[in-house]
């Protein structure tokens, strides 16, 4: 009976820890409508899904006439 309680408890352990690994972020911007034709690609080394997805986040700015629009996405 202990056993499985052990057992019971490494399992619940293991399952409420957080997953740390290299997690990628990769943004596209847009001027005007227009697209970049390049990504920029940001690594977040060993951290969680929630604290990159933290960081990695779409925006849209407006300077002027010129408005950007940043869309981001993690992978």
């Amino acid at each position: 009976m202990k056993k499985g309680l052990l057992f019971i408890a490494v399992i619940s352990a293991f399952s409420f820890a957080s997953c740390k690994k290299d997690q990628t972020c990769t943004c596209t911007s847009t001027y005007n409508g227009v697209a970049s034709g390049t990504a920029d690609v940001t690594t977040y080394p060993k951290s969680t899904k929630a604290a990159a997805r933290a960081n990695c986040m779409s925006s849209t700015q407006v300077d002027g006439t010129v408005t950007t629009i940043t869309t981001c996405e993690l992978k």
